[in-house]
């Protein structure tokens, strides 16, 4: 099946009215389920279900119009007052990003970042303009996060480094680059 033109991951990267970044909001703040965006059929579908006493830290989704290493948009965790449902399309400023790499049992290493934006219509993260102004626990947490959720699928992943704004959009224009190169 071709895809559509107007699917979630072929908005524009950037909203022309905020200047901010689109962000596709996959799996909201605390669920226990983990969605996917499904680009041929235009569908959220349930990707995964955690397991007990594990939930997502924040919204997290995918910058449209990118692609990663591993094939799919950049993902990016989301901070927002309160949790969106899965395809609300939101603008977003970065902050930051968690380089990992992530591997499947007798594949090679692959980077799959894990890009921090806050959301344009947030007023609790107002102030929030890169990943040191957040609470000193909280990167680590997600970090943790990420692995233990990575460990419980047959995978693992590493943190490279945590990265601020300025190397964030280099690595979100770079994903841009990569998408426009695959069309």
């Amino acid at each position: 099946m071709a895809r559509s033109s107007s699917t979630l991951d072929r908005l524009p990267l950037v909203d022309e009215d905020s200047g901010d970044l689109t962000v596709v909001v996959e799996t909201p703040r605390g669920s226990h389920n983990k969605y996917k965006y499904d680009a041929e059929h235009g569908v959220m579908r349930l990707g995964a279900t955690l397991a007990e006493g594990l939930a997502f830290p924040f919204d997290f989704g995918f910058f449209p119009s990118t692609q990663g290493e591993d094939g799919d948009p950049l993902d990016v965790l989301l901070l927002l007052d309160a949790g969106v449902p899965p395809g609300c399309v939101v603008t977003a400023r970065l902050i930051g990003v968690l380089e990992v790499e992530q591997k499947e049992k007798r594949k090679p290493w692959q980077r799959n970042d894990r890009f921090f934006a806050v959301a344009t219509h947030a007023h609790s993260h107002m102030a929030v303009k890169r990943l040191a102004d957040l609470p000193p626990r909280l990167v680590p947490e997600v970090e943790s996060f990420f692995t233990h959720y990575a460990g419980l699928n047959g995978k693992e992943l590493r943190v490279v480094r945590r990265s601020g704004p300025k190397r964030a959009g280099k690595l979100v224009k770079a994903g841009a680059k990569a998408f426009k190169a695959g069309k």
